[in-house]
């Protein structure tokens, strides 16, 4: 719901701060003093094409800012949310900036937003009836989503574009091996080849670690045992081996210390030399006994190098991403699928071509029987307000192949005049007839739609009298589902109205300035008496103004 606008510089509006509640606004005023001024500020807000002209003389900029109450309004949240716009909780900010040099610049939730984007946001927040390049109304999709709503078909729809994705799927797939089964099958035979490889060599990568080190151990055994048994003999199996010379001063110095005590300290130093060398040389005879020179065990391992070395330049990577390539050649088989599936696969499409037709067929004729009632509640409509003898209806075209949203393309179409041909809701010349439809429309499907917020700009245009109360009854109907506002020169329609504001000119520093005013109950009998009478308003116009309001 629109709740606050706030507007700067705009065209002969200097400055405007504006409060709106639930319920239907009427927007009066003299002819001239810029009552649409609010509605083209508003799309302007919402994305509208802007150009200097809108920039107040003697300005830098116009500024349009607006605030809208978005409780309930899941879509407009996640919508925000994917576009990383959102902002404080239940509330959307709008804000247009127009430069006098002609620069346009949005805001969203104060965030920098793309004139699409103020148009995506607009879509959710309000819809302006009588300027086509803001009703939504005008569109296929919301032509048919409106239906849809409006024979509670919106879960059959939403149903069927499922199904439809669900055979699209399945038929790309299958023509996809149909129109490649030579190829696909050449790659299927070659995966599995690589399978089986892969799978023989039973790679395993600490298991590959192991088996260079132990390699690399082997490949040099007889170096290491050579090295091993000069060790042991330097150390102690020779008559000028180093534990053997120890062992001889070691018995000297004891004879020494007999003489010098202090000789004690060195004595025990070198005896636990001795003790470290001896460890050395039993470790060097225990690894002795564990080195495996086997030559077969050599060539074993070198067998199981190589294959791992082959497979890893096959595939041109490095050994330890060998179980990277099974896995991605397990995962593509299973996209590929088998060659003895192709019939399968054509069985599957079938069905699910059958299912979305079955469920289509019961679709298309569930939205004949709506269109039909919809176009003759319409129509009724229309007679009520000033187009005697016009016709709406609600067109199914049948489409050669069904799509997502069905077997048929909705097209709404109206003839104002008795005798005069159906043409598209978008052909309608007039703006006026235009808008009168749009509310006959959302007075008729007021229960599912679902845009908040509904202007009408001079929806009363070319009508009066009797017409003109129903209309105004009509948006008053329509109030009670959403906020609406109205651009109105009519008394019957204005009285109807929950509120009133009345726009006005203005003399400021020597400019001509619009202003507008919420009004209490005494100035909405002006008012509406100005709206009745001529130059002089009388005590019977203000009677009967007053009379109006009252019977509201």
């Amino acid at each position: 719901m629109l709740k606050f606008v706030s507007i700067r510089n705009f065209v002969i509006v200097d400055f405007l701060e504006l409060h709106f509640t639930s319920g239907f606004t009427a927007l009066t005023g003299e002819t001239g003093a810029g009552k649409s001024i609010l509605v083209d500020a508003l799309s302007l807000a919402i994305g509208g094409r802007g150009d200097v002209d809108m920039v107040r003389d003697g300005c830098d900029r116009a500024e349009i800012s607006v605030e809208f109450d978005t409780v309930g309004s899941s879509n407009l949240h996640c919508w925000l949310d994917d576009q990383e716009l959102a902002g404080d909780v239940d509330v959307c900010l709008l804000r247009r900036v127009i430069d006098a040099n002609g620069r346009s610049r949005g805001f969203i939730n104060g965030h920098s937003a793309t004139l699409q984007q103020m148009r995506d946001a607009g879509k959710y927040l309000l819809d302006i009836y009588g300027q086509h390049e803001h009703q939504s109304l005008l569109t296929p999709d919301t032509q048919r989503n409106l239906l849809d709503g409006y024979a509670n078909l919106t879960s059959e729809a939403e149903a069927l574009t499922k199904l439809f994705s669900e055979w699209q799927a399945l038929h790309r797939n299958c023509e996809k091996l149909e129109n490649n089964n030579e190829a696909l099958t050449n790659e299927r035979n070659l995966l599995f080849f690589q399978k089986r490889e892969l799978e023989a060599l039973n790679f395993n990568l600490h298991a590959w670690v192991e088996l260079q080190t132990s390699y690399a151990r082997l490949a040099h055994a007889a170096s290491l045992l050579e090295v091993v048994q000069f060790g042991v003999s330097v150390l102690n199996e020779t008559d000028a081996a180093c534990i053997t010379q120890i062992n001889a001063l070691i018995s000297r110095l004891r004879v020494g210390i007999e003489f010098d005590a202090s000789l004690k300290d060195v004595l025990s130093i070198l005896e636990g030399a001795k003790n470290d060398l001896q460890e050395v040389v039993y470790s060097l005879t225990r690894y002795t006994e564990k080195l495996d020179i086997d030559p077969q065990v050599l060539r074993d391992q070198e067998q199981q190098i190589a294959a791992v070395i082959e497979l890893s330049r096959k595939h041109c990577i490095a050994p330890e991403k060998l179980p990277d390539v099974l896995r991605n050649i397990i995962v593509r088989l299973g996209d590929i699928g088998d060659a003895s599936n192709l019939s399968e696969m054509r069985s599957n499409v079938i069905a699910a071509r059958n299912l979305y037709n079955s469920a289509a067929a019961r679709l298309s004729a569930a939205r004949k029987v709506a269109a039909d009632k919809f176009s003759r509640e319409i129509t009724i409509l229309m007679q009520d307000m000033a187009m005697q003898g016009g016709n709406f209806v609600a067109t199914l075209k049948p489409l050669a192949q069904g799509n997502a949203q069905g077997l048929e393309v909705l097209d709404f179409k109206v003839a104002i005049n008795p005798g005069s041909p159906l043409r598209s809701l978008t052909k309608v010349a007039s703006g006026g007839e235009l808008s009168r439809i749009g509310l006959a429309i959302q007075v008729a499907a007021s229960k599912v739609f679902t845009v908040p917020t509904l202007i009408f700009d001079e929806v009363d245009s070319g009508i009066g009298g009797r017409v003109a109360e129903i209309v105004g009854a009509l948006l008053k109907r329509l109030g009670g589902r959403h906020q609406v506002m109205c651009v109105t020169h009519l008394p019957q329609v204005a009285s109807m109205a929950d509120v009133q504001y009345k726009v006005s000119k203005l003399s400021k520093d020597g400019a001509t300035v619009s202003g507008m005013t919420i009004l209490d109950e005494i100035e909405r009998i002006e008012e509406i008496a100005r709206m009745l009478g001529g130059v002089e308003i009388t005590k019977i116009t203000r009677k009967h103004a007053a009379e109006m309001l009252k019977a509201k």
